[in-house]
């Protein structure tokens, strides 16, 4: 992927090129890119006169940050103690059956998916629950999953 530094400037323009204003900016660039180009990064770090190791600890201190390109879909699979118990594994087990990946692996060969294993999505009245793309799909089961993966792979143009 490209980094496009004309939107690397107008992200930096609308924080005023605050070093303060580190985390929002990088939340602004992960919102652009859907995780944090490490050519950005040092981009920043010399425009708002921070050292990169400044910021790729940030990066990697925070949970919400991602240094890791994400798939088309990022699939999100609670692993909380309400879909623990209503059988979560088994749903994360055809997620990765449906996708073709491997657990531990993050994001599919074909660029289409990634898998994140959570500790909670706060949906817990609705277990077990997993999001695609921040959309909730609640009451999980291997079924459903296989027939969202099929959804989403006809979505994406491919099988």
């Amino acid at each position: 992927m490209k980094t496009d530094f004309k939107v690397l400037d107008e992200i930096l323009e609308r924080n005023g090129c605050d070093p303060a204003k580190a985390i929002a900016i990088m939340q602004d660039i992960q919102e652009e890119y859907s995780f944090l180009p490490e050519e950005a990064l040092k981009y920043v770090a010399d425009k708002i006169g921070v050292s990169y190791a400044k910021l790729y600890g940030i990066a990697t201190f925070y949970e919400n940050f991602s240094m890791e390109e994400k798939g088309k879909y990022v699939i999100k699979c609670c692993n909380g103690t309400a879909c623990h118990v209503r059988k979560s594994d088994t749903i994360q087990k055809a997620l990765y059956e449906a996708t073709g990946m491997k657990p531990g692996q993050h994001t599919s060969e074909d660029g289409i998916f990634t898998i994140e294993r959570v500790s909670c999505v706060g949906a817990c009245g609705l277990a077990p629950v997993c999001t695609v793309n921040d959309v909730v799909h609640p009451q999980m089961t291997p079924e459903k999953m296989k027939a969202l993966i099929a959804e989403l792979r006809e979505e994406a143009g491919v099988q």
